[in-house]
């Protein structure tokens, strides 16, 4: 383990809890890939995982999700099953890594309910808070990266990475006003919660987003525990 891993580990008795979120064709997945690869030179333990999905449980009902099947019955229900994913994937993946005193990096997690399901349904947004309440309990991100970039690069992005005769999901399948209100919706959770979230401009290249998302890791989350254990000592 490297120095900087020796120190996070002693500074901190749990992992951190980091999510990546964002409109369709941000580059989660990609980021997510330099973040683990970057965070493992370092020395620190980190896995990834993603919603919906990330266990066993959850994969099965992402599956129904992406689909689309579950449309019919209305945004209400559908909220709903994001959430008995979530519980499975918290309950079977994320909270025993973090207790281990792993980092997890999650490609998604409730604030993609209320961004989606919020811009989609019109749910209100009481629904949705007291949903995220009972489903995630005491797991809650200690850092969330938002990673913006217009509408329409994004779904250009997305539409470029599929396969030829890869049909697009349910959600890349919605009009332009939905995903430019979906951009909107993830601001407005940035900006309501500064402390947590952090605001990533996704339009740049690949490797500078990635050096800037790791940059605001060491300033959020190593640094202070780094910070800590000195006091400590």
């Amino acid at each position: 383990m490297s120095e900087v891993g020796a120190q996070i580990a002693a500074g901190r008795a749990r992992g951190s809890f980091i999510t990546l979120e964002g409109g369709e064709g941000v580059g989660k997945s990609t980021q997510i890939r330099h973040l683990l690869r970057n965070l493992r030179e370092a020395g620190i333990e980190a896995i990834g995982t993603r919603e919906p999905g990330g266990s066993p449980g959850a994969e099965i009902l992402r599956k129904v999700l992406l689909s689309g099947g579950m449309a019919r019955l209305g945004p209400a229900a559908e909220a709903i099953l994001f959430a008995a994913a979530r519980v499975d994937h918290i309950d079977k993946k994320i909270e025993p890594a973090l207790a281990a005193g792993t980092f997890v990096v999650c490609d998604r997690f409730a604030d993609s309910t209320r961004a989606y399901q919020g811009t989609r349904g019109q749910l209100d947004p009481r629904f949705l808070s007291a949903l995220e309440r009972v489903t995630l309990g005491d797991v809650r991100p200690d850092l969330t990266l938002i990673l913006d970039l217009p509408a329409t690069v994004g779904l250009a992005r997305a539409a470029a990475r599929r396969g030829a005769g890869e049909a697009p999901d349910r959600f890349e399948r919605e009009d332009l006003e939905f995903h430019e209100n979906l951009r909107a919706a993830f601001l407005a959770i940035a900006a309501a919660e500064p402390v947590r979230c952090a605001i990533i401009d996704a339009e740049r290249a690949e490797e500078d987003v990635a050096h800037e998302i790791f940059d605001v890791i060491l300033n959020r989350l190593i640094a202070p525990a780094q910070a800590k254990q000195v006091k400590r000592g």
